[in-house]
């Protein structure tokens, strides 16, 4: 079996808007898992994979067994599977990389694959962009208010946080592209492959929209897009990293 690629996909937002639609979305990703893993060596899910994650020591969010149990099998099977959280879900700590065996990082990572240099993150916040989230962010990674927050009730909990998901996203819905000049995470890639110019690409997530942008002659901006209007994903085959489109099953 030749595992030769690499795969990155972002914003699957498990949960949302509601039970019924975020299974039939959950299915699509375990049937895409299910098609790469022939050819896979290593997947990336760059954040937001769920609408809400918090873990407690002994509690989780119940539900997304299908999708564990795959990334389970995944990595079972010698596949490495690497997470990079997301605005809706920096409170991953160490469950899904005790019982999942996946890998999880908190901040953007670079990684070299096919002798391309490759920078990983999710998207929210880099920059000059999203300055009001940078601010809740302070609140949402500190140590003190998680352990506030670990105090509430799971139910109660989570219902909060759910509430809250749901009015940021009516709040603020997907802009169309807005161009090199005023998109944030283009200009920081813009001014980080100034000073990192062996950076051959950038790969977020976070804006749901596919991207792929030229940044210079030689590196390229990509953005994974979501699965709840696009179903896109990248992947990189030996040199050459393009953009796909999974094909949902009936």
């Amino acid at each position: 079996m030749n595992r030769n690629k690499i795969y990155f996909a972002s914003d699957f937002h498990l949960g949302a808007p509601n039970l019924e639609e975020s299974r039939e979305r959950e299915r699509q990703v375990v049937d895409w898992l299910d098609e790469i893993k022939k050819d896979a060596k290593s997947v990336y899910l760059i954040g937001d994979l769920f609408d809400f994650w918090f873990e407690y020591k002994t509690v989780v969010p119940k539900g997304f067994v299908r999708l564990l149990g795959k990334i389970a099998e995944l990595t079972d099977s010698g596949i490495g599977i690497h997470i990079i959280v997301g605005n809706h879900d920096l409170w991953m700590k160490d469950y899904l990389e005790q019982e999942c065996g996946v890998k999880i990082y908190h901040n953007p990572i670079q990684i070299k694959e096919s002798n391309k240099n490759i920078f990983i993150g999710h998207g929210h916040g880099v920059g000059n962009g999203e300055k009001s989230f940078k601010i809740v962010k302070k609140f949402f990674t500190n140590k003190f208010c998680q352990w506030l927050f670990a105090r509430l009730h799971p139910n109660t909990a989570f219902k909060f946080a759910h509430n809250w998901s749901r009015n940021s996203r009516l709040k603020g819905s997907t802009p169309p592209y807005l161009g090199k000049e005023k998109e944030y995470i283009i200009q920081f890639c813009t001014k980080h492959q100034k000073e990192n110019t062996d950076i051959d690409f950038y790969i977020f997530g976070h804006r749901h929209l596919p991207l792929d942008v030229k940044i210079t002659e030689n590196c390229r901006y990509i953005n994974t897009g979501d699965w709840i209007d696009h179903y896109s994903y990248a992947v990189l085959n030996t040199e050459n990293l393009e953009l796909k489109y999974f094909k949902k099953s009936s």
